[in-house]
């Protein structure tokens, strides 16, 4: 297939560019799994898709504030965006943004108390050492929340909150898992006394989720790779759920990813390990049987992904339903649920 197979066009006005007052409160288009109808609902209305014994997979990644705004002692503006961390301590992988490409040697000034050194260079990639009492509180406290590109405006206080799921646990994501962002405390209680249990993984959103795919053919396409932690008991929960035919709900693209990359021999592995696992149609589920998920960029991985588990044409459909009915797009916008449609 081809990458323009992907293809849609949104008015811009559908574009959410900021979340709604309350969580609970965003609309839900959800796919029929009996036959090609769409329902429209709302997030709060989850607890009556529970199946009794399901259990719902989370990625409890945080966010962290990861773009770091300064100015080099020859005086220009720089900007870096936090990757991940090497090896060496202090030392991260990062993207680097300036009037003129940052050189090995580079200093840069965040703070009276904060600055990086440029150690290497390979195109917009860049090694950083940050240099501060105490970095992780240094990136907290001058650090900007990286909202995605299609936002388009500067981030508020509200993000630190908003843009991180309520079940963040574990730092280090440059991009939310946006489908969490839907969920409150109170709704994931309601969804417990349908049936539903909850089990946790951790994947670290990186920025190549939001790159768009340079190639045409997609067999082409390289996937970016980021890293993720399933625990023993989630593995044991997803397990014990796949042999006695109960649903493995996947909440957001990154669980999917999470659940698919460690489940390739039909079981899930616990354990840490890396992943460039790139699902589009064509890809046999071996441990998801339904998908909650924003909508997501025309010609990106991650609407390759949904429409794998649901078919390119009805989810091209649905978009365009979701478009004729204001449905509001991308990270702050509504959200879909997607059964497992490939198997059937």
């Amino acid at each position: 297939m081809l990458v323009s197979d992907f293809d849609f066009t949104l008015p811009e006005q559908l574009i959410a560019k900021q979340p709604l007052d309350q969580r609970d409160a965003s609309r839900l288009l959800c796919l029929s799994e009996s036959n090609e109808s769409i329902v429209d609902a709302l997030i709060c209305d989850l607890p009556e898709l529970v199946q009794p014994g399901d259990v719902w997979v989370l990625n409890d990644t945080k966010v962290i504030p990861a773009r770091l705004v300064g100015q080099k002692t020859s005086g220009g503006k720089a900007e870096i965006l936090l990757l991940e961390p090497a090896s060496e301590a202090n030392v991260w992988h990062a993207w680097g943004k300036a009037n003129k490409p940052l050189k090995p040697g580079t200093h840069i000034i965040f703070s009276n108390s904060f600055s990086a050194e440029v150690l290497s260079r390979d195109g917009k990639h860049i090694e950083v050492r940050l240099m501060a009492k105490d970095v992780p509180a240094a990136i907290e406290s001058v650090g900007h929340m990286p909202l995605p590109p299609y936002i388009n405006r500067p981030d508020t206080e509200a993000d630190k909150a908003r843009y991180q799921t309520v079940f963040a646990r574990h730092a280090g994501a440059v991009a939310a898992p946006t489908a969490g962002l839907h969920l409150t405390a109170k709704l994931m209680a309601a969804m417990h006394n349908a049936g539903a249990s909850f089990a946790h993984v951790t994947l670290h959103v990186g920025p190549g989720t939001f790159q768009p795919v340079q190639v045409e053919n997609m067999s082409e396409h390289i996937m970016h790779e980021e890293a993720y932690i399933v625990p023993e008991e989630t593995a044991a929960l997803v397990n014990q759920a796949r042999l006695e035919g109960r649903r493995v709900v996947a909440v957001g693209t990154t669980s999917l990813r999470t659940l698919e990359a460690a489940g390739q021999s039909g079981t899930l592995q616990a354990g840490a390990d890396r992943t460039s696992i790139f699902i589009c149609p064509g890809y046999h589920f071996r441990m998801v049987d339904a998908l909650l998920t924003n909508f997501h960029l025309p010609k990106s991985t991650l609407i390759m992904l949904v429409s794998a588990l649901a078919g390119r044409e009805r989810v091209l459909s649905a978009y365009e339903y979701a478009k004729k009915r204001d449905y509001r797009f991308y990270s702050y916008g509504d959200a879909m649920f997607v059964p497992n449609l490939e198997s059937l």
